[in-house]
């Protein structure tokens, strides 16, 4: 089966470090919006690094989990020392992973960057090795607004920190974005013309997520049938490809695959959709679904079945490997070790 899908080119860019369109709105700032999905109970709510506040709305019922811990703020690790988050960002990109998740439980979401104080190595981190391209412009924006607030001589060291972001960073935008607060001494316009970005990206995407969380209802509900259900879901993605934060996408996914009011026909619908897409991404949803706590089993015997028929061997390695990864078999020195010997033979 193809990856070529039009509609996900925005996607494409994105995973390949690339924004969607490259230029900057009309000023206004990020808008500061509660993640609009949570679990139908409290024993279902995923495992955090960072919630802005409890999430709010029950759109999207999911199957109970085990419960999860307490939640901690960004940039905290479970022993209370700094860099947890920062060492997890760059264990996703040494893995090649397209998503910024910790502990595969909790997606980080662009505006709990603006919300709660945030580890500057973490951001940093985050600034240069997140794959999703509005994470890691977020992530320049408590660091360019503490260096604002600095003495000019407490500020050579954010400026030698923005230097490699430069270097460094894997989207071509967060370079130049950095660069140009940098040269323009982290003056408050340039800060605003950051925000102003990520505000133009986010706020018609997530309304459109709303948008989309009716249809679900609809779906669930039995209001309507998969047939026009996929059809939204097709201008669901295409319109929010590339414009919101990848994690949220894949969360609703998640709550998708995981939700019993959710036929097993229309999942198995969803899956052939996902095996169109781009193979950084493909292979993160379909991980996703196979480690998902209490999946159904004939799920997962579709899911191998189709990627053992579809897609090419590399692929298969990849997502088996992923997939031990998020379930704690291999470790990343394995995986490291397993990509390494198989890029080598």
């Amino acid at each position: 089966m193809s990856d070529e899908s039009p509609f996900l080119n925005p996607f494409r860019r994105r995973a390949n470090g690339k924004s969607g369109n490259g230029s900057a709105g009309p000023a206004r700032s990020a808008p500061n919006l509660a993640d609009p999905i949570q679990p139908a109970s409290s024993d279902a709510e995923p495992k955090s690094i960072y919630v802005s506040g409890e999430l709010k709305a029950s759109d999207m019922p999911s199957q109970p989990q085990p419960e999860a811990p307490a939640a901690r703020p960004v940039g905290e690790r479970p022993t209370g020392a700094a860099g947890d988050l920062a060492d997890h960002f760059l264990g996703c990109a040494k893995l090649g992973r397209y998503l910024t998740v910790a502990d595969n439980s909790r997606f980080i979401i662009t505006d709990d960057f603006r919300t709660t104080p945030i580890v500057s190595t973490a951001s940093a981190m985050a600034a240069i090795y997140s794959k999703d391209y509005l994470v890691a412009q977020a992530a320049l924006l408590p660091l360019s607004e503490k260096a604002q607030r600095l003495s000019p001589r407490d500020r050579e060291k954010f400026e030698r920190l923005f230097v490699l972001i430069e270097e460094q960073a894997l989207s071509d935008d967060v370079r130049t974005s950095a660069q140009a607060v940098r040269q323009a001494q982290f003056r408050a316009a340039e800060i605003r013309a950051l925000e102003a970005e990520l505000g133009d990206l986010l706020s018609p995407a997530r309304l459109r997520y709303r948008q989309f969380l009716d249809i679900v209802k609809k779906l669930m509900d039995r209001k309507i049938t998969a047939g026009p259900f996929l059809d939204e879901f097709r201008d669901f993605t295409q319109e929010v490809a590339g414009k919101l934060d990848f994690g949220i996408y894949s969360f609703c996914l998640d709550r998708l695959f995981g939700s019993v009011r959710v036929t097993l026909k229309v999942k198995k619908l969803l899956v052939l959709e996902l095996l169109k897409y781009p193979a950084l991404i493909r292979r993160e949803l379909l991980t996703n679904i196979l480690v998902y706590p209490g999946q159904v089993q004939e799920l997962i015997e579709f899911i191998r079945y189709m990627v053992s028929n579809e897609l090419g061997q590399g692929s298969i390695i990849e997502i088996e490997l992923l997939e031990a990864f998020k379930l704690r078999r291999l470790s990343m020195g394995d995986i490291e070790i397993s990509l390494a010997q198989g890029g080598a033979g």
